[in-house]
């Protein structure tokens, strides 16, 4: 369907697994294949927008000490969703500092200070120790689907890179009535400077649009892939709940009542011996 010179080695996903659409040249795994996965966990490339105004995407490679470089990356953005972190000042930049406060779908963060991010002090500009922009870094999560592979490749755009990708999915998709996969993008690199301090933001551009026979594959393709997505980020938001002491598990025993060996639910009593189950 499209070409990509540089592809990563297969890996896969996280969530369930679904069918590619023959259409796109990709076939499902074999039964060997299959079999390799089975019981193992199935993740995301991860890319990032580089930092010091770098003008290559770091990729995964099968040799995790030799990274591949790539300039661009072109594919169908499946799906595409807000997400924030909220670091102390000047930790955010460390790769293995987790953030105290994330949103995994940028609605509700879970840690300090937790809550509704519409709502967070940390989310308003001004609040950011310079007083310009905010403490909570806005980003934005792409999935992008390259020829040839397997799975999409995961993308966070900083909030340097929103405002392009804002106007370029007006300009490509909202403003035709297109749906986000319904065409080839291409992805690159911008060096811009500001203070001083030279940064990377991400490009964005339409190659081609998609139709017919080509279109519904990735159409169906695409609405399964979401589907999983979104089910994938509730899962983590309960999890992130539960790891915040949202939810407490385990709290307090378990007393059987004394109610002639009833079972009891918090604190009722289900009584299956007098009331008849439906038929």
């Amino acid at each position: 369907m499209y070409s990509q010179n540089n592809q990563n080695n297969t890996t896969v996903m996280e969530c369930a697994q679904f069918i590619l659409p023959t259409a796109m040249g990709i076939n499902a795994p074999s039964d060997d294949l299959s079999e390799d996965m089975e019981g193992l966990r199935l993740t995301f490339p991860k890319v990032k927008i580089p930092g010091g105004g770098v003008l290559q995407f770091e990729m995964e490679s099968d040799n995790p000490e030799r990274p591949d470089y790539v300039p661009e990356l072109e594919g169908i953005l499946l799906f595409n969703h807000p997400a924030n972190s909220y670091w102390p000042e000047g930790e955010e930049y460390e790769d293995n500092t987790p953030p105290l406060c994330q949103s995994v779908d940028g609605k509700i963060g879970y840690g300090n200070p937790g809550g509704l991010c519409a709502s967070c002090g940390f989310n308003t500009f001004g609040s950011a120790s310079n007083g310009r922009g905010k403490a909570c870094k806005n980003q934005r999560t792409l999935y992008l689907l390259r020829s040839g592979e397997f799975v999409p490749i995961q993308i966070s755009l900083p909030p340097t890179s929103l405002t392009p990708y804002n106007a370029f999915y007006n300009a490509a998709f909202a403003r035709r009535q297109r749906p986000l996969y319904s065409s080839i993008v291409r992805i690159g690199l911008k060096r811009m400077s500001s203070n001083g301090y030279d940064y990377s933001v991400a490009t964005f551009c339409k190659v081609r649009d998609l139709s017919g026979e080509e279109l519904a594959a990735v159409k169906a393709y695409a609405d399964t892939f979401r589907l999983q997505i979104k089910n994938t980020l509730t899962e983590q938001a309960a999890s992130k709940e539960m790891e915040s002491g949202a939810i407490e598990v385990g709290s307090g025993s378990m007393d059987l009542p004394d109610n002639e060996a009833h079972f009891s639910v918090g604190m009722g009593v289900v009584d299956g011996e007098r009331e008849q189950l439906p038929a």
